[in-house]
């Protein structure tokens, strides 16, 4: 299975949540990420870096723009947010069978968005990253289950 994370600039939320999954080094799941408005080849945020290497999952990112080849790469695309949902949907016609917020996909359709941290304290980043490993944990379990 091949899952692209989608966030807003590909430097906090959807980097961090691809290298929490490549973390847990599932069988036969592929993982990338990329930003809606992404600046190609920035670095993820220091904060993003800096909680991912206290977790012993330093990852050397450069943000990429989401694409046509990217969005027909992968089997699942999981958003941060409905507005990233309802973005990559219009803009990329025919891949509403496979775009789900991140949330909606891992708790039975819930509707909540992701907590954005950039511009946010190092206390912001831990907190979301909390969030997405959780997140992640009930991914891997729904992967695995089906």
């Amino acid at each position: 299975m091949k899952i692209l994370f989608v966030c807003t600039g590909n430097t906090c939320r959807s980097p961090m949540a691809e290298v929490i999954l490549k973390h847990k080094q599932v069988d036969n799941v592929e993982v990338r990420s990329a930003g809606i408005y992404a600046m190609p080849n920035a670095h993820m945020s220091a904060h993003a870096q800096q909680v991912l290497n206290e977790a012993q999952m330093s990852h050397q990112h450069l943000a990429t723009q989401l694409s046509f080849a990217e969005i027909e790469w992968a089997d699942l695309i999981l958003t941060m947010t409905s507005a990233h949902k309802d973005t990559v949907i219009s803009n990329y016609p025919g891949s509403e069978y496979k775009v789900y917020t991140l949330k909606e996909y891992t708790n039975e359709g819930s509707l909540e968005n992701v907590v954005d941290p950039y511009g946010g304290n190092k206390a912001i980043y831990e907190a979301t990253f909390a969030e997405l490993k959780e997140l992640i944990d009930q991914l891997i379990k729904k992967i695995e289950k089906n």
